[in-house]
């Protein structure tokens, strides 16, 4: 933990109002950058990794990417030229109407969802990421740097890529003291997504993307200053997401990082986690989380705004404020809130059959079963298959674990049995809550940021792709109820 700085006159006359607890991280916030400024050669880097123009060691991320960017800008070329004019599939009134559900209206090239497989990164499965991508440990969980590489590049990295860019993140970690001035002028009950949200936007006036525009930058090299912007906000966010949590939800006083850590450990660390358990659910967390395709809401809404030139961080915070609605990044919440309820109700160790008379009673109620189903699924979602080994490797006796264990057993066939359910398999949201919970990560408030911190790794590196193949301005055509009328006739 970090000693606390005396903050200085200014700083004290401004914040003489203001609660013990908004000092606190003003105090805590003053020591992190004293403590990183008074530390050797590697962490100096560290600390101004942000303020100039990084440039990659040779055989870097950012060569590997340009090295890929001439090939790919030619096959999209040649698609458009070949089938520039052919129809992706027929839009009916209902998608119009249900939120464009099923409507094919972009290129996304991180990632794509398939019905029975779930989602592949690059056209590779989870499992398949499980064996190839270099881990920390030996037989642990991927380094979320990894497939940050794999997006970026379409190529599996060695691990020696993987740590190169561990490095390089570490270096453009640094967070400007005004970030957590603004965070530390909140009010104490500011939501913690209001306060991630509100950090991205503080922190956009680090954008070199903004200032290459401002001077005249040339359309073909927007991309650069979108990937060094890719990879200092996504440096910058676990310092950030853990800095709202240590103040929300502790006493306020920041951890240093540890330039021995990779990216998602020191996220946990910096949060006050600093046991093996935590940092290998954290990298199976931040990497399982990191993208789901392009057309749900943060990942469309960064998306949108990126298509208009916003830099990343502007962006990025729209696509933030989209996954804190209740239907986007809230259903693990959901989800645990209902399992509270179950073990409330008849308790962790239950037979097969009072379990599916409860689910039965639920569904009967006018309610769902909250973390079953899925829009394009149609099996268990592999990512909630990985948490469940992670589980049984970890935390097989956890009562938490064997209640989630039991509805998987029962839940599908119940929601089979009704004939109303296309889908009755778990999806990610199904466990994820329960494994936080038992590393001691109970405040349920904190994890959509902490899903927010994971998905700024696929959209933003999508983002950099978008900016070096020259997509346009984002501008679908919108209809009136009435033009349906005309065009089909009143019912």
């Amino acid at each position: 933990r970090h000693p606390r700085a005396r903050p200085s006159a200014r700083r004290a006359e401004r914040t003489m109002s203001s609660t013990s607890a908004l000092r606190r991280i003003v105090s805590a916030a003053s020591g992190l950058t004293a403590h990183a400024s008074t530390t050797a050669a590697p962490t100096a880097t560290f600390l101004c990794g942000a303020r100039r123009w990084y440039s990659s060691p040779s055989g870097g991320i950012k060569e590997a990417l340009a090295a890929a960017i001439p090939a790919q800008q030619e096959r999209l070329k040649k698609i458009k030229q070949a089938h520039g004019d052919k129809s992706l599939g027929e839009v009916t009134v209902n998608m119009a109407m249900g939120g464009m559900r099923g409507i094919t209206g972009m290129v996304w090239e991180t990632s794509l969802l398939d019905a029975e497989e779930g989602i592949r990164f690059r056209g590779h499965t989870i499992p398949d990421l499980q064996k190839r991508l270099p881990a920390a440990v030996e037989g642990g969980e991927p380094l979320p740097e990894g497939l940050l590489w794999l997006l970026l590049t379409g190529d599996v990295p060695t691990k020696a890529q993987v740590q190169g860019l561990s490095a390089e993140l570490r270096s453009r970690a640094h967070v400007p003291q005004h970030v957590f001035d603004v965070l530390a002028a909140l009010p104490k009950h500011t939501h913690p997504m209001t306060q991630f949200s509100v950090a991205i936007m503080a922190l956009q006036t680090e954008s070199k993307f903004a200032k290459a525009y401002a001077e005249g930058v040339h359309k073909t090299k927007y991309w650069e200053p979108v990937f060094e912007d890719t990879l200092d906000c996504i440096a910058k966010l676990p310092t950030v997401a853990a800095a709202i949590y240590r103040n929300t939800f502790k006493d306020g006083t920041l951890i240093a990082p540890d330039d021995n850590l990779d990216w998602a450990a020191n996220f946990a660390k910096q949060m006050g986690y600093d046991d093996e358990g935590t940092k290998e659910l954290m990298r199976l967390y931040m990497t399982i989380h990191s993208d789901h395709e392009g057309g749900n809401v943060s990942a469309h809404a960064t998306h949108l705004v990126g298509s208009a030139l916003s830099d990343p961080y502007t962006s990025l915070a729209a696509g933030m404020n989209g996954l804190a609605g209740p239907l986007h990044g809230l259903a693990n919440q959901e989800v645990l809130k209902w399992l509270n309820e179950v073990e409330r109700d008849i308790g962790t160790d239950v037979s097969t059959e009072r379990m599916t008379q409860f689910v039965w009673d639920t569904l009967k109620s006018g309610r769902v079963v909250p973390g079953y189903g899925h829009a394009v699924l149609r099996k268990t979602d592999p990512r909630y298959a990985c948490q469940r080994e992670f589980a049984l490797k970890h935390l097989p006796d956890y009562p938490k674990f064997k209640l989630v264990s039991k509805l998987y057993e029962v839940v599908p066939g119940v929601l089979t049995e009704t004939g109303k359910v296309r889908n009755p398999w778990p999806n990610v949201d199904a466990h994820s809550g329960v494994l936080l919970q038992y590393y001691g990560i109970t405040e349920e408030n904190f994890y959509t940021v902490m899903f927010g911190v994971s998905r700024a790794i696929g959209v933003l590196s999508q983002l950099t792709l978008s900016r070096a193949m020259g997509f346009a301005i984002e501008r679908p055509k919108s209809v009136t109820s009435g033009w349906l009328e005309e065009k089909f006739g009143k019912p």
